[in-house]
């Protein structure tokens, strides 16, 4: 039975290029693999045709035997016979192909053992003071660093790093059972192809060793909870001589007994007596940088605000420092003597006799309140 041509097996033309013969071959051969076709003989015969027929295109000596020959040309370097037969090379070329999208785009490829080291994050607490005007904190920050004794190698001082005797180097091992091939980094070097004879005494082969490092953060006026300050490569040390990671430093804010800041303004509640409310005066206002008197206007209700400009935060990505924003709050008297008492209702006696004049919103409030219960029929 004549044998079927090679191009028509992998579907291109006779003047395809090797990277078409090459696709073309990867589609075909995942298209009828055994194990994605089990129990199916035509599958299988259908697959050995195929990398049959890529073991002779694929190589331009025996590509350009066929050309003129036909299989004539290409029987004795197939095995005599014509049958087909994996090459070392024919194998690693199959895999990397066809097996590389199932197992990982890595493939063969031996892991570097050079890897960046971790980035790190440390919380640093601030007083309200010290974030709106900037400040230079020390931290104590617990991380890993190259040991000094074998530089970052892992290797006892005057030795080296040996090819790993499992994979030969290449980090991964094969595996083939009939067309059943299997690769997987190799568990005893770790991808990375080397092996540690004689691991060194002071970080047993790690490369790196733990410490607590003392570091200087340079913290901007205006920063808030939340804000992140990097300190570039002050993280961890990298594995095997790799790049350090680096470090952020995390702001939190404490809560502070006088203001509670909103972006770049702050608020304070500021406590006044009746007697002030009512008449007006002056007190004094503490600020972040001092402290300003603040006039009350004379009948002052709770919850009025007065703004005091520029006593705010300048915030730290630029812009106009914030407001200083003060909320009255009146303060009942408490613990009133009997005189006391005596003197207040007849104070409200005499303000009752002037009906919502000296209490315009007390009496609107009353005023809404009967009508809603007109409506209601109470």
């Amino acid at each position: 039975m004549a044998k079927e041509d090679y191009y028509e097996l992998l579907q291109v033309a006779r003047n395809a290029s090797d990277s078409e013969i090459k696709k073309s071959y990867r589609r075909l051969a995942m298209k009828y693999h055994p194990d994605r076709n089990t129990g199916s003989s035509a599958s299988e015969e259908k697959f050995k045709k195929i990398n049959e027929a890529y073991e002779v295109l694929s190589d331009p000596k025996k590509r350009s035997a066929y050309d003129q020959f036909g299989h004539a040309g290409v029987d004795s370097s197939m095995g005599g016979g014509g049958g087909f037969g994996f090459s070392s090379e024919n194998f690693s070329d199959i895999f990397s192909d066809v097996f590389g999208d199932i197992f990982g785009a890595t493939g063969g490829r031996r892991k570097s053992r050079a890897q960046r080291g971790a980035d790190l994050l440390y919380n640093l607490e601030l007083s309200l003071e010290e974030a709106v005007a900037g400040t230079e904190a020390k931290i104590r920050v617990p991380t890993l660093v190259t040991c000094a004794q074998c530089g970052g190698s892992g290797a006892k001082k005057g030795s080296a790093p040996v090819t790993c005797p499992m994979c030969q180097g290449h980090g991964a091992i094969r595996m083939q059972q009939g067309f059943f091939a299997v690769q997987q980094t190799c568990p005893t070097c770790h991808g990375s192809g080397q092996q540690i004879k004689d691991p060194c005494r002071e970080c047993h082969g790690q490369g790196r060793v733990q410490e607590t490092r003392t570091l200087s953060v340079k913290v901007p006026a205006g920063v808030d909870t939340g804000d992140r300050i990097r300190l570039s490569g002050e993280g961890e040390a990298g594995e095997s001589g790799g790049p350090p990671g680096d470090l952020y430093v995390e702001v939190q804010v404490k809560e502070h007994p006088i203001f509670t800041r909103d972006g770049a303004n702050l608020y304070c509640e500021v406590p006044i007596s009746f007697p002030t409310a009512c008449l007006g005066g002056e007190l004094d206002v503490p600020t972040l940088d001092g402290k300003v008197t603040l006039k009350i206007p004379p009948e002052t209700q709770t919850g009025r605000l007065f703004r005091l400009r520029a006593k705010g935060v300048r915030p730290v990505r630029g812009g106009a420092v914030g407001d200083l924003l003060c909320r009255i709050k009146i303060e009942t008297p408490v613990h009133l003597t009997k005189e006391q008492i005596e003197l207040i209702q007849t104070l409200d006696a005499s303000l009752s006799g002037g009906g919502s004049h000296h209490s315009p919103q007390e009496h609107g409030w009353f005023d809404g309140v009967k009508q809603f219960f007109d409506k209601l029929g109470l």
